[in-house]
């Protein structure tokens, strides 16, 4: 398998106290090359202006790309550009594409995007909870826009309702959507009356569920559906934010539960997409959970 990175996503600046911060990414990229010394390794490209717009209207590439920020600026309450901000986005975006480049033409079969910021808060035109481009979004559309598949799969097992994906896909049949979260809990959304036009499927978890809850949502109700899709691409919005010891929300899960999921999903892949499948980071904000959980994730990618 390939894994995808840029230094331009250990820059971007957040501010003091803020807990999608850089050491997020350097835990990740740290236990990965402990854990596997052999991983192929590929530096992530800038998106293309056109490939964002597939996913992003034009305010939201002058607000992140045209502000030029001397110091910290605050697009939200949660959500901040700094100097280097911009460059971190597009190669944060850019990763998804060239991994989807990669698998679809056979250069590997599966790929692990370490990047941040994350993305899959942010809406068509706006940015929002951490996130500045919507980096799975934009893969998604790559694929089926410039590849022309008629079946791609987003499955989503932050802790937090990925919002902005669910939005710019909601229309779209060609784009299956998949999420477990907590809820309620930010961004409000993801209640299992969110179908769109029946390629949404949302299961929502009370505060303090554990692995036994999670593993039967996706058991019962999002693996199923996403297997009746037959997706040809499976990608994947990889936040582990679900973890017990997360400050951020309050599901109880272990790093086993996510190795579970990313078994069943890399089955899926296989069954269906001749095992493509593209992992992109989300979120997770306690540092030795996450590069815990990111090597669990890897662990079963890369067999």
């Amino acid at each position: 398998m390939q894994v995808y990175t840029h230094p331009a996503c250990l820059a971007h600046a957040t501010g003091p106290g803020h807990a999608e911060r850089p050491e997020r990414l350097r835990a990740v990229l740290n236990a990965l090359e402990a854990a596997h010394p052999d991983l192929d390794w590929q530096q992530a490209p800038r998106a293309s202006r056109g490939q964002l717009l597939r996913a992003h209207d034009e305010r939201l590439l002058a607000a992140v790309l045209e502000s030029d920020p001397q110091d910290l600026l605050q697009l939200d309450p949660d959500t901040v550009l700094s100097p280097h901000s911009a460059e971190a986005a597009l190669h944060a975006a850019g990763a998804g594409v060239a991994a989807v480049d990669a698998v679809l033409a056979g250069r590997t079969r599966r790929a692990f995007c370490a990047v941040r910021p994350p993305g899959h808060h942010a809406t068509a035109d706006a940015a929002m909870g951490f996130c500045l481009f919507n980096n799975i979004a934009v893969a998604a559309r790559h694929a089926v826009d410039r590849h022309g598949l008629e079946r791609v799969a987003i499955v989503d097992f932050d802790v937090h309702h990925g919002n902005g994906t669910q939005a710019i896909f909601e229309h779209e049949p060609r784009v299956l959507y998949a999420s477990s979260h907590q809820w309620p809990l930010y961004p409000e959304s993801g209640a299992r009356s969110e179908t769109g036009c029946g390629n949404v499927f949302n299961a929502p978890l009370p505060k303090g569920s554990g692995g036994e809850a999670f593993r039967a949502a996706w058991r019962e109700e999002l693996l199923p559906a996403v297997d009746a899709f037959k997706p040809q691409l499976l990608l994947v919005s990889a936040g582990f934010d679900g973890h017990r010891r997360d400050p951020l929300a309050g599901l109880l899960l272990e790093s086993a539960d996510f190795a579970w999921l990313t078994r069943e999903l890399a089955a899926l892949a296989d069954r269906h997409a001749d095992g493509r499948l593209v992992s992109m980071l989300e979120g997770g904000y306690d540092l030795e959970a996450l590069a815990e959980c990111s090597v669990a994730h890897v662990d079963i990618l890369r067999l």
